[in-house]
């Protein structure tokens, strides 16, 4: 069992960069978290967040593909896309706390 994460900037890219992830591996959704500044003086793209679960290869094979669709749309210095093999249980609860749940 694995966590992904994929965060960068847009809603839209984040979307078409997790159809990416499913279409090359067997993951589920687990939620989504928006990263914006209350601060409107300055601009500040929307930064989105996905996590996802699924086995240790799985989610790397999905990571990759995530990471290489949401560079369509975004700079390499400004997309993340991170794994966390084999959890704890706290970890695991934690992931779960998110914006937009998927069930």
């Amino acid at each position: 069992m694995a966590l992904g994460f994929l965060e960068c900037a847009g809603y839209g890219a984040v979307l078409y960069a997790m159809d990416q992830a499913c279409k090359a591996a067997d993951i589920r959704i687990m939620g989504i978290d928006t990263i914006n500044s209350k601060d409107s003086s300055a601009f500040i793209p929307l930064t989105v967040q996905v996590k996802f679960e699924g086995s240790v290869d799985d989610v790397k094979i999905a990571c990759a593909a995530a990471r290489d669709a949401a560079l369509m749309f975004n700079k390499p210095g400004d997309v993340l896309a991170e794994i966390i093999e084999g959890p704890y249980d706290g970890t695991n609860s934690l992931s779960v706390i998110t914006k937009v749940p998927f069930k």
